[in-house]
């Protein structure tokens, strides 16, 4: 687990900052690509069917880097620098999760993807939800890691934190890994507090998205540590929402909902993003694989 820890943390440095990874695969593709007044920089890595992959917040793209070989195998990726996070820039804009989705939908068009599967993980998850929600058309399949449908997903101690982020917190921030990967790369290295303020305005602001989770009709992972900063509750509703673990599937799995819950041993908020198992069953997911036991499985005549 400490070594885990240890690669989260060094997970948030930019992949400028050190070394790349002989492992990573090469990047075929990037640049930056104005959506709706801000210049967002992406990169497409890998070969094969593409997907969109979006980090979390205070983070950019690089977190998946000691992954990334494992996500890309056999697929193309593209890595998104959400609003204001790592090289794209923060403009005057406020952060809103309905504007980061809209800027994925004209990324989306700007790179010549018509429908696309989409991955993203906490504040990426609620970005890639938003998008599923608001340009249904262009997600075939969705799969989100530690990422909640409303405001109170969070427990209650770490919503009270959240929404006390601010540009004050700035100057004890700055021996973070979020701070030194966010200077290292962003358009201007100045507006971490800016980009503090425009987070905590983000979490104050009320949402609850239920209603809309239940009209979605593509494919749904949703994917948990035991000891994510997300309530068991809260991803069990979320689940039930989707019309999943609502009855027994059967004995032929004919009432198995096409979504799925995925509750991973030993992983929190800050790790499930690194972990091989997260890779393991978002792949798998996103790939169409189905897991199913051979007793289970129909009688060959």
């Amino acid at each position: 687990m400490r070594r885990l820890l240890t690669a989260a943390l060094i997970a948030l440095l930019p992949l400028d900052a050190a070394a790349e990874d002989p492992a990573l695969p090469g990047i075929a593709d990037s640049g930056l690509i104005e959506a709706n007044g801000i210049r967002h920089y992406y990169e497409v890595r890998g070969q094969g069917e593409p997907f969109l992959l979006l980090h979390g917040g205070l983070g950019s793209s690089d977190m998946f880097a000691p992954v990334l070989p494992q996500l890309a195998e056999g697929r193309q990726v593209i890595l998104v620098d959400l609003h204001g996070h790592g090289r794209t820039e923060l403009g005057e804009r406020p952060m809103r999760y309905e504007a980061m989705a809209d800027d994925m939908a004209a990324i989306l068009d700007a790179l010549g993807h018509e429908k696309i599967d989409v991955m993203g993980y906490s504040l990426g998850g609620g970005v890639a939800l938003r998008l599923a929600i608001q340009h249904p058309e262009r997600v075939d399949r969705l799969a989100l890691v530690s990422a909640g449908y409303a405001h109170d997903a969070l427990f209650p101690e770490i919503l009270e934190q959240v929404t006390r982020l601010g540009g004050q917190m700035a100057p004890m921030m700055q021996d973070t890994p979020m701070y030194k990967g966010y200077v290292a790369v962003a358009p201007d290295p100045d507006a971490f507090p800016d980009l503090l303020d425009r987070l905590g305005e983000l979490e104050r602001q009320p949402f609850d998205w239920s209603d809309e989770v239940r009209a979605l009709r593509m494919p749904v992972l949703l994917a948990y540590g035991d000891s994510d900063m997300i309530r068991p509750e809260h991803a069990v509703d979320f689940y039930q929402l989707l019309g999943g673990g609502l009855r027994d599937a059967g004995w032929q799995r004919e009432h198995m909902a096409q979504n799925r819950l995925a509750i991973l041993p030993g992983l929190t908020h800050y790790d499930t993003f690194l972990s091989p198992e997260t890779v393991r069953v978002t792949r798998g997911f996103l790939d169409g694989r189905q897991t199913r036991s051979d007793w289970a499985a129909p009688a060959q005549n």
